[in-house]
């Protein structure tokens, strides 16, 4: 049992801050919040959190760990004129030259820093063509080592043949059947799920829809697919069928209450209601779509189930939230702070659609993943104004302890565990990945 005694809790949608309250924590779920007064002191964790804030763990809902080594890439990547150039010249190299190794690390060092950030959930999107049967096995190895919750899917995608097509999908579906042996008992208690995971339509056949579309039918899960991010996306799927991008993946049965659409930069208002219609998820990465310069939509506030990410730079949502603000602001859009609150908080929503229990909340009967701020304010912090104080004052530099499925993983600011020799290791295969890189 852990305590975490005199607490200011924070929940993030709607925004409330409630002072010197005690949370108690049994198992993986929040027991009681409140005051405790028993007198317990054997299996007894307790921590003091005088003058400092409790909040749900932060879920970033689109990221890619395989990008992780790529940080500062010294490998003569070629300039690129637009978004698809940027494609075939990085990222398509970069994941071509991964191996296990390089995966591996990749996906332990994206895992220890996501909760150095507060972020306690992932849902990831791997590409690794090279290596793809175990690379989710591999990755779900680094998320139980780290403690870090998450989603998992291999990217299928028609551009490596038909062969990396459908090797990519036995992966996804082989892997969420292994996780289904434990049975629904077990399903509360796990740290991963998997999801059907898809590049973008442009390099998917309708045979390869058809496939993702059984597999989706076949696991109960959703597909988690980039969709619209540059307008060639969009463009292509009006050439070549005649289609919106979301009615493309509607008509082959991929849009349900599951599904997992990135970016939607050039999505349009019929196809913002159709992704309603289902009920499905679409993540705004407002950093990655700038780096890319892919552009903006000022339509985001049309969907009812948005969410946040950062497509592969880094996993602090503190710091996506206040650039996906300021770009609103910028851009003039009707995108409020408050709705981009509700879509931080959304996250939790497609962990309960995968996990069946309930996150998000620091309250009764909630999933035990939780961030300990150590934030000395020079101003009041109350309900009224926390939407302030996380744009401009709160930051991931503040975390200090976070508590996953009722589990501490990071206390005071140290993992249980020596993490040096991982990072070492870890510079050591990003230098051979470049060279390899050079090759593919």
């Amino acid at each position: 049992m852990i305590i975490l005694k005199n607490a200011n809790v924070i929940n993030l949608y709607p925004p409330q801050v409630e002072n010197n309250l005690d949370v108690v924590i049994k198992g993986n779920k929040v027991a009681s919040k409140g005051h405790y007064t028993q007198q317990e002191t054997r299996d007894v964790k307790v921590i003091d959190c005088s003058g400092k804030y409790v909040c749900p763990g932060l879920v970033c809902s689109h990221n890619h760990f395989y990008s992780v080594l790529a940080r500062g890439i010294l490998a003569g990547i070629r300039p690129s004129k637009d978004f698809t150039g940027i494609l075939k010249n990085l990222w398509w190299k970069l994941d071509g030259a991964l191996d296990k190794e390089s995966l591996y690390y990749s996906g332990i060092t994206g895992a220890l820093e996501a909760i150095k950030c507060g972020t306690t959930a992932v849902i990831d999107h791997n590409a690794s063509p090279s290596f793809i049967k175990g690379s989710l096995s591999t990755l779900m190895s680094c998320f139980m080592e780290a403690g870090l919750r998450g989603i998992l899917c291999y990217e299928v995608t028609d551009r490596n043949g038909k062969p990396g097509a459908l090797e990519g999908l036995e992966e996804s579906v082989g892997f969420i059947e292994s996780l289904d042996c434990g049975g629904l008992q077990d399903k509360e208690a796990r740290l991963v799920e998997g999801a059907i995971g898809a590049h973008a339509l442009f390099t998917l056949s309708n045979e390869t829809l058809k496939m993702l579309q059984e597999a989706v039918s076949r696991t109960n899960r959703g597909i988690h697919i980039h969709a619209a991010e540059d307008r060639f996306d969009s463009s292509y799927s009006h050439c070549y069928y005649d289609l919106d991008i979301a009615e493309r993946l509607e008509s082959f049965g991929l849009l349900n209450e599951k599904a997992i659409l990135a970016h939607g930069v050039h999505l349009n208002k019929g196809e913002m209601e159709l992704i309603n219609k289902h009920n499905s998820f679409l993540v705004h990465n407002p950093r990655s779509n700038m780096n890319n310069s892919v552009g903006y939509s000022d339509k985001l506030n049309l969907i009812d189930n948005l969410a946040l990410g950062t497509d592969g730079i880094g996993s602090d949502m503190l710091e996506e939230l206040k650039m996906g603000f300021f770009k609103s602001s910028d851009a003039k859009s009707p995108l409020t702070i408050n709705r981009l609150l509700q879509a931080l908080q959304n996250g939790n929503l497609i962990l309960e659609r995968y996990f069946g229990s309930y996150f998000g909340k620091v309250e009764q009967g909630f999933t035990a993943d939780i961030v300990i701020f150590n934030y000395d304010s020079p101003t009041p912090v109350v309900s009224d104004n926390l939407a302030g104080h996380l744009i401009y004052g709160l930051s991931s530099g503040n975390v200090e302890t976070v508590i996953i499925n009722g589990q501490i993983v990071l206390e005071s600011g140290e993992f249980p565990f020596d993490t040096s020799q991982i990072y070492e290791k870890a510079r050591n295969h990003a230098s051979r990945l470049w060279e390899r890189i050079k090759e593919v």
